[in-house]
């Protein structure tokens, strides 16, 4: 009799265990979809690509500059390309704006306490810490806003390989280029020091037309706008 009532209880679990299997299938959730993976960015360009489109000239500059003062002729030229200018000069070293350790009346000779553009606290912009260029003031050679460049304005410096990405921090003479901050220098390895830094050749300056970093001040902005610039003139040049 056990044996028939133990046959008749598996029977019964036998009939009702696949619909309980199928209805526990039925209720368990779904499993949610494997989250996408975002796509990496896209890498910045190289020195050697963004120098690779400044190897002609397109003049917009009524004229030539000279890299100083005492130079014995005028031998740089801006040019001009798709969402962008260009030259290529020497760098010297603008200690201007605020005082530091480093730039100071007594580290450089012809320092000056203000910069043409100011940081968002109205203050001038510090040569020490940001990475800015200097650009001829306006004149009959060329006015730098006709091309569309403003203060905050995006730039590409290259160097040895190297490119560091600024602003338009300053306005210099009218008839020399060729300038950026210690800062500047310092990240592309070229002596600083503005009395005996600074280098005769070989730097590239690339400013990107209507272009503008806010905060002018913050270098991570400056660099990521400049990324995003530089890209779009290696692909449309």
């Amino acid at each position: 009799m056990r044996k028939l009532i133990l046959f008749a209880t598996m029977a019964i679990a036998a009939a009702v265990m696949p619909a309980a299997v199928a209805s526990a299938q039925a209720q368990a959730p779904a499993q949610a979809p494997a989250p996408a993976v975002a796509a990496a960015p896209a890498a910045a360009p190289t020195a050697a690509q963004l120098l690779a489109k400044t190897n002609s000239c397109r003049q917009v500059s009524n004229g030539k500059y000279k890299t100083d003062e005492d130079a014995g002729s005028k031998t740089v030229a801006v040019c001009d390309a798709n969402g962008a200018v260009f030259w290529k000069a020497d760098m010297d070293i603008d200690c201007d704006g605020q005082r530091s350790s480093q730039c100071n009346e007594n580290t450089d000779c012809c320092y000056q306490g203000d910069t043409a553009f100011h940081q968002s606290d109205g203050r001038p912009l510090n040569a020490a810490t940001l990475p800015y260029i200097v650009v001829p003031s306006s004149s009959g050679t060329w006015n730098y806003s006709s091309s569309g460049l403003k203060g905050g304005g995006s730039c590409a410096v290259i160097y040895n390989g190297k490119v560091e990405y600024t602003v338009i921090g300053d306005t210099g003479p009218t008839a020399i280029i060729g300038e950026a901050s210690y800062a500047t220098a310092k990240d592309l390895g070229i002596n600083p020091d503005p009395s005996n830094g600074g280098t005769d050749s070989g730097v590239t300056y690339i400013c990107f037309k209507n272009s503008k970093v806010s905060p002018i001040e913050n270098h991570g902005t400056a660099t990521s706008t400049g990324q995003g610039l530089a890209s779009t003139f290696v692909n449309n040049n």
